[in-house]
C-alpha cells in the first residue's frame, strides 16, 4: 500500500492455492467465530470491519498464497502468492455472516481486478475464503445476485487454508496513524463511502 499519495507497483499474480483444496473450519473461541477476506489494502479493511456491529476486533495479514510466514516485503514482490487480507473476529449473536459478506462487497470496487483504487497488484487482489459449504452458498448467493444487477464480480471465491498475522506495526493503522496520508486520503474516503451504503451496521463510536 502506499505510504504517501504514490501508487503500489503492478505485480504478477502467481502461485495461488488449489482452489479445490478442503477448507480448514476455525473452532469457536468464547462465543466468537472468525472470517477471512482479501479486499485490496489492508489498513482500509481493518478500519471498515472494526466499526461494524458485532466485529470484537480485525486482524491485518496475509492469506490465498503458497508461501510460509510470509512478510509484507514478500508479499509486495506478487510472488508468494498471498494476498493482504484480514481476520474478522465476530460474535454471530450480533452480527451473521451474510452481513459480513455484504460488508464486504459494499465496501469495495466490485469490478476492480487485482487491486482496490490506487493499490494495484495480485497482493492486492480481492479473495473471499469460505470455511465449509454454509459460507459458501452464502457467497455464491451474493455473487449471484451481483452478477444479475449487472456486475462483472473480480472476487475470487476460496477455500480458507492459513492466515499468516502481518507485522505489529500494520494493527491498528488507520486508528494510530488518523493524519497519515494514506489514511486520509483513501482510507478515510473508503470507510465513509461504505458507510453511507450501510448506515446500519455502523457502530456509532465509528462514525468518522
Amino acid at each position: 500500500m502506499m505510504l504517501l499519495a504514490s501508487t503500489c507497483n503492478d505485480q504478477k499474480q502467481e502461485g495461488e492455492s488449489a482452489a479445490n483444496a478442503d477448507p480448514i473450519q476455525v473452532p469457536v473461541q468464547d462465543g466468537m467465530k472468525r472470517a477471512y477476506f482479501a479486499s485490496g489494502c489492508f489498513w482500509c479493511v481493518e478500519e471498515i470491519y472494526e466499526g461494524v456491529k458485532g466485529v470484537k476486533e480485525s486482524i491485518s495479514g496475509y492469506s490465498g498464497g503458497h508461501t510460509k510466514n510470509p512478510t509484507y516485503e514478500d508479499s509486495n514482490t506478487g510472488t508468494t502468492g498471498h494476498a493482504e487480507a484480514n481476520e474478522i473476529i465476530y460474535d454471530p449473536e450480533k452480527v451473521s455472516y451474510k452481513t459480513l459478506v455484504d460488508v464486504y462487497f459494499a465496501s469495495q470496487d466490485i469490478e476492480q481486478v487485482n487491486g482496490q483504487g490506487p493499490d494495484r497488484g495480485s497482493q492486492y487482489r480481492s479473495i473471499i475464503f469460505y470455511q465449509n459449504d454454509a459460507e459458501k452458498k452464502i457467497i455464491e448467493d451474493k455473487i449471484a445476485a451481483l452478477t444479475k444487477e449487472g456486475y462483472d464480480v473480480a472476487a475470487e471465491v476460496k477455500p480458507f487454508q492459513k492466515f499468516w498475522i502481518a507485522e505489529d506495526y500494520h494493527q491498528d493503522y488507520a486508528k494510530l496513524h488518523p493524519n497519515q496520508g494514506y489514511i486520509r486520503g483513501v482510507s478515510i474516503p473508503r470507510f465513509k463511502r461504505f458507510a453511507a451504503k450501510m448506515p446500519e451496521v455502523i457502530k456509532e463510536s465509528a462514525q468518522h
